[in-house]
């Protein structure tokens, strides 16, 4: 079965660190545009970064850039996404999808394969 696996959630002060791992599980990344997106309570699902299948493209919504940073190890068929000077705004739950050569420009409704999600809790 194909299915991804979202890892490395958890409750953190304000401007600390978390990276998150989202690894495939049944078939292999190098195909695949991988896109992290995260839901908070009453609020609409936002794409948070986006990385090409080869790495060699990245992008970030204006809310995190400068402190979020996306990676990935097509050998180990995983995505990272490291999360630096966390704040109470970043609270939510945290979803890898993957879709087949994407444009990182597309919508989640573009996606095929979607990860459980992984809480991240920014408080003091």
């Amino acid at each position: 079965q194909s299915r991804l696996v979202e890892s490395g959630g958890g409750l953190v002060q304000p401007g600390g660190s978390l990276r998150l791992s989202c690894a495939a599980s049944g078939f292999t990344l190098d195909r695949y545009t991988i896109k992290w997106f995260r839901q908070a309570p009453g609020k609409e699902r936002e794409g948070v970064s986006c990385i090409s299948p080869s790495g060699g493209y990245t992008n970030y919504a204006d809310s995190v850039k400068g402190r979020f940073s996306i990676s990935r190890d097509n050998a180990k068929s995983t995505v990272y996404l490291q999360m630096n000077g966390l704040k109470p705004e970043d609270t939510a739950v945290y979803y890898c999808a993957a879709g087949r050569w994407l444009d990182c420009n597309r919508g989640w409704s573009s996606y095929n394969y979607w990860g459980q999600g992984t809480q991240v809790t920014v408080s003091s």
